[in-house]
């Protein structure tokens, strides 16, 4: 009679979760992954906004010695005035940049974060075991991998964008505050001659292009992380790059003997820059976008700050092409987890 009672409560957790639907089940698998990887997607960039805020203010400190030394000499206002209209839209470029590479660097970190999460998202379960736990529960492998898609290719680079943007904006401050202690002319300027509601913009309105094109380096990273039984990183990384160099060598060979041209851009390009390095923003500059279009600029940004010709990536066949290759990788990952002997 006991038996019968408990028995019902033994089967209720996997009950209540097979009862979830797909998208309810897959909320789940996505917190999950944050609570298991929160220290690279979270901490990681607002620890290296902190460092880069000290070394900010460092470097203001510095400057503040320098500002004083000017100001005892007489000659401060000579050097640091802006002149005119130009030199207030220097300050105001300046203020850009700084709010930029705010940005720019938690991207950064979100490189190599997300690179090594692919890596060792489906190897790490089954070195430590956790993969037979997650078998045992109504959670199909199509979820799983999904989820784990999901962060490497979307949130993980909205989470760094968004963190980024509170990195720039701290250093934007340090950089105004410095110039208020020290008088610095134009200051207002630094924040009516900046465009930062651009900026930010500019760096979420490529998010779409940056998820498209590095869907190959994902598939990539996470069907040699599914494959591999020992050293992933040797198969995903070493392996394709030696067996390049190996390629190289013989086509010099061969063309010393015969006179022929060899491809070795193309496999380079192939193989370093869309299957290892597509997570590297702007690398769709190299063959898809017109390059003195982005010199150029648009009017009231810094040339080297606009973004807006990326979406031009969307009409190549290179795009297109990577994003086919990364899901058939993806899709041959939920494939190896889904039969792999784990005995």
């Amino acid at each position: 009679m006991n038996a019968s009672i408990q028995e019902p409560s033994a089967i209720q957790p996997h009950a209540a979760i097979n009862s979830f639907g797909f998208g309810s089940k897959f909320k789940l698998l996505l917190r999950r992954e944050f609570w298991e990887n929160k220290g690279g997607f979270f901490w990681a960039p607002i620890i290296t906004g902190i460092i880069a805020s000290v070394f900010a203010i460092s470097g203001m400190i510095v400057a503040t010695i320098f500002i004083q030394k000017a100001k005892s000499n007489g000659n401060f206002h000579e050097h640091f005035k802006p002149d005119g209209a130009d030199g207030f839209k220097v300050l105001g470029a300046f203020g850009d940049g700084i709010l930029a590479n705010g940005m720019i660097l938690s991207m950064l970190v979100m490189i190599f974060v997300v690179f090594f999460y692919a890596l060792g998202s489906l190897y790490d379960e089954r070195r430590d075991r956790s993969v037979l736990f997650w078998k045992s529960l109504p959670v199909s492998d199509l979820e799983v991998v999904l989820s784990k898609a999901a962060w490497a290719l979307v949130l993980a680079p909205v989470m760094a964008l968004v963190l980024g943007v509170f990195i720039g904006v701290a250093m934007w401050l340090i950089a105004a505050a410095g110039m208020a202690v020290n008088g610095v002319p134009g200051m207002s300027e630094f924040f009516t001659e900046s465009h930062a509601f651009r900026i930010v913009g500019q760096f979420f309105s490529i998010l779409p292009v940056y998820i498209m094109w590095s869907v190959p380096t994902i598939g990539w990273l996470m069907l040699c992380s599914a494959w591999s039984r020992r050293f992933p990183f040797l198969w995903a990384v070493l392996v394709p790059l030696l067996g390049c160099a190996m390629l190289s060598m013989t086509g010099l060979i061969f063309n010393a003997i015969t006179g022929a041209d060899f491809p070795h851009g193309d496999i380079w390009y192939v193989v370093a820059l869309r299957g290892l390095g597509s997570l590297i923003p702007g690398l769709w500059y190299v063959s898809a976008v017109d390059a003195q279009r982005v010199l150029q600029g648009t009017e009231g940004v810094s040339p080297q700050l606009d973004l807006s010709s990326s979406w031009a990536a969307f009409g190549t066949l290179d795009m297109w092409l990577g994003v086919a290759v990364g899901a058939a990788m993806i899709f041959l990952a939920i494939r190896i987890r889904r039969w792999r002997d784990e005995g």
